[in-house]
């Protein structure tokens, strides 16, 4: 499974959605995620790709993890990855 399709699985999920509903362009609140909601998929996504998101991350003006957007986390994503070595 790609990083676009796990990340893309863990938003559905937590958004209560199918996978086929989350589209790249949609930010987190276009898909009903509340910050509780941002939270959790963090959880999730640090999980499922045993990585550390930065702790800043629901401030994007001083995070380097981009949450604008399901591309710009799935962008995020991969660089955490490549970073960290997994």
């Amino acid at each position: 499974m790609s990083t676009q399709d796990k990340v893309i699985a863990i938003i559905a999920e937590q958004a209560l959605l199918e996978p086929s509903d989350v589209k790249l362009e949609h930010s987190l609140a276009d898909v009903g995620i509340d910050s509780l909601g941002l939270v959790e998929s963090i959880f999730a996504i640090e999980e499922a790709f045993d990585v550390t998101v930065p702790f800043n991350a629901n401030q994007p003006d001083a995070s380097d993890f981009d949450i604008s957007s399901i591309a710009a986390i799935i962008a995020a994503v991969d660089k955490l990855v490549a970073e960290q070595g997994k």
